[in-house]
């Protein structure tokens, strides 16, 4: 339990850098940012499978699983995210975000676990939710679309956390890279999809300004945030029920807010601190109800 709740954590340490990466970089397109990374964990999935010649190749059916859960937890999930950072600033959609652990318990709750008990967690979370969202500093052209743009990230990542976790147990003979690699090779698809659809032309990426963080900033993110922190999510999934390893993902709410003030420059507004506060206390509620 102790590796997989370490595991879970440190996933949550690497996904929080996704939040402040848009913002590190303009000019590029929110379908950009998300083909750019994607692709980039492509390129290390199969860099990988390559290298380690005689690991099992999916069959059919966990292909077809692998594609379906790329488009709910990478793509899909990251490009409604950086359009809700794009809207609202980065702290607002963290929160939302941060939500998910509540959401995966709600919805992955034990029997024994009374509706009343989660109560406490519920109000708490969105009272901090509330302080945020009327905070001064929450930036963006227009923060409602943002919020409604991070709620639906929420949902297609809540689902694919939920799934996932089921997945995992469903098939133990499928080892967690294996498995991060799989998606990693369906997810590089489904991105170069995307930005052939909807993204810039590739003469215009060359020539922008920026183009090397531009760059950087894919590759980071999709080694560190996307292929390393699926491997490490994948055995918090296995070594811990989803309700309790959703509850993990605070982590990623608080280490995105971290990264996002210190790149800023500045400490959290009293009402920024005091809904952090409020949103930590309404996740440590639900972990208690849980138990």
């Amino acid at each position: 339990m102790l590796q997989g709740i370490l595991a879970g954590l440190a996933a949550g340490a690497l996904w929080g850098l996704v939040f402040v990466a848009p913002r590190m970089v303009g000019g590029y397109s929110s379908v950009d940012l998300t083909a750019g990374r994607f692709v980039a964990y492509g390129a290390v999935a199969a860099f990988v499978m390559l290298v380690t010649r005689g690991r099992p190749l999916p069959t059919a059916s966990q292909a077809l699983a692998s594609f379906g859960m790329s488009l709910l937890g990478f793509t899909g999930y990251y490009l409604l995210l950086v359009l809700a950072i794009r809207d609202a600033g980065t702290e607002v959609p963290s929160l939302v975000i941060g939500t998910i652990p509540i959401w995966v318990m709600l919805l992955g709750k034990p029997a024994h676990l009374s509706w009343k008990a989660l109560v406490p967690g519920l109000l708490l979370t969105a009272a901090g939710l509330a302080l945020m969202i009327s905070s001064p500093h929450a930036e963006g052209a227009n923060v409602l679309r943002g919020v409604l743009l991070a709620v639906a990230s929420l949902v297609c990542w809540t689902a694919f956390a939920l799934l996932n976790s089921k997945w995992l147990k469903k098939h133990p003979e499928v080892n967690a890279t294996d498995w991060a690699n799989w998606l990693g090779i369906a997810t590089g698809l489904g991105a170069i999809v995307l930005w052939a659809v909807a993204g810039s032309p590739a003469r215009e990426l060359v020539s922008r300004e920026g183009r090397g963080l531009f760059a950087l900033l894919c590759i980071g993110t999709g080694f560190g945030a996307a292929w390393l922190a699926t491997i490490l999510w994948n055995i918090a999934s296995r070594r811990l029920s989803a309700s309790l390893c959703g509850q993990l993902i605070v982590s990623e709410t608080l280490f995105a807010l971290a990264y996002s003030f210190a790149w800023d420059g500045r400490w959290p507004t009293p009402a920024q601190g005091a809904a952090c506060v409020l949103f930590t206390l309404g996740i440590l509620a639900s972990i208690r109800a849980h138990r």
